[in-house]
């Protein structure tokens, strides 16, 4: 059967590659590749470099960061599309913009913010994929945003990594992705289902890669079934896994992996979250870095109420983290103009940004007085 037949769309290009803001001008580049080529160039996606992927703040330059992992998921996700005849631009955008929303030190990171917005507000909570629609639509560019097509979006906010379904298929819907508030929903192209697969493909093989280099586990703890079926090392995971997908694809019409692959695949993950995720080497970290963003959040709360958009105090204070924050309210008060994007988001905002190592930098200059 020809594959066309199975990945086909009701979908129109124009629905697709709409944006908000449509520009009248030649441009060389597809569609989807001068969305990639704007999350390139984005701060967000600069400071990806810096951010955790599980390993906190690695000083082994060998360890995966955000930034790495991301290029993994673009790369997987352009040769499975490309195999299965569908748009590789489109797949490596998303790829690029999937992680914009995370916070520092990775899910830890992400799990103490929502425990603090939550404390504000009930309603609220921190999810870096839905976040993650906010920093590309709000906050990059002083406000302005990326101007990004509705599928790189829609891929964006479905992205959801920590689902491992055997196989998916897109919600043919254009969906108004604002009101997006939970990990239910799915992508609306196939592009989108082939990168939300492709971020378990890179991170579960690349992240048992790293916990041997940090001696946290050896390659004899892999279960048997993993090392017989995906192999026993980075390299062979993502080949194994990749190459499964694209037949297994082809023949269901789904994205997805065979029940063998797929049995392997499971018993892997759970050997990740039980040996890495949830070791005593990790999470022994985690109240340290729970008081780091909670220390960071009260303190900027604490001077949003006080000084609310009066620059100036900010930029007469002592502490280097008022001053930074101050500037940064300033280039950003047009989305701070109500009471709650003030008093909540701003904090938020400005925590969730920050790399794991400028978290912990001014958070000690924050707590420990500077010597005379």
């Amino acid at each position: 059967m020809e594959r066309d037949l199975f990945f086909t769309t009701p979908l129109t290009d124009e629905e697709l590659k709409k944006r908000a803001t449509e520009r009248e001008r030649q441009d060389f580049r597809t569609t989807y590749f001068r969305d990639a080529t704007a999350i390139i160039h984005s701060s967000p996606f600069r400071r990806l470099k810096h951010k955790t992927q599980v390993f906190f703040a690695p000083k082994n330059d060998h360890i995966c960061t955000r930034m790495e992992h991301v290029m993994h998921v673009s790369t997987i996700s352009n040769v499975i599309c490309r195999s299965l005849g569908l748009d590789a631009d489109l797949a490596w955008a998303i790829g690029l913009g999937h992680d914009l929303g995370h916070a520092p030190f990775g899910h830890v990171g992400e799990e103490i913010l929502s425990d603090v917005i939550k404390e504000q507000n009930a309603s609220l909570s921190f999810k870096h994929e839905i976040y993650g629609l906010r920093v590309v639509d709000k906050l990059v560019s002083d406000g302005k945003g990326l101007n990004l097509t509705y599928a790189v979006r829609d891929g964006i906010i479905t992205h959801c990594g920590e689902k491992f379904e055997q196989a998916i298929e897109p919600d043919f819907r254009i969906k108004p992705l604002e009101t997006i508030t939970d990990r239910t929903f799915y992508p609306s192209t196939w592009e989108g289902c082939v990168m939300r697969m492709s971020d378990k493909i890179a991170y579960l093989g690349r992240d048992f890669e790293d916990a041997i280099t940090l001696g946290i586990v050896k390659v004899s703890d892999l279960p048997p079934l993993v090392q017989k079926m995906l192999g026993n090392s980075n390299a062979t995971i993502i080949n194994t896994l990749t190459s499964d997908m694209i037949k297994t694809s082809e023949k269901s019409g789904k994205i997805g992996f065979s029940d063998d692959i797929f049995e392997a695949f499971t018993v892997l993950r759970k050997f990740n979250y039980e040996k890495i995720y949830f070791s005593s080497q990790l999470t022994r970290f985690n109240t340290q870095l729970r008081d780091v963003l909670r220390i960071l959040y009260r303190h900027l709360m604490e001077i949003t109420d006080k000084w609310g958009l009066d620059f100036s105090s900010y930029k007469a204070s002592y502490t280097p983290l008022d001053n930074h924050f101050g500037k940064y309210l300033e280039s950003m008060q047009h989305l701070y103009s109500t009471k709650e994007e003030l008093s909540i988001f701003a904090s938020l905002d400005f925590i969730a940004g920050m790399t794991d190592n400028y978290a912990l930098d001014t958070v000690e200059k924050l707590i420990i007085p500077q010597r005379f």
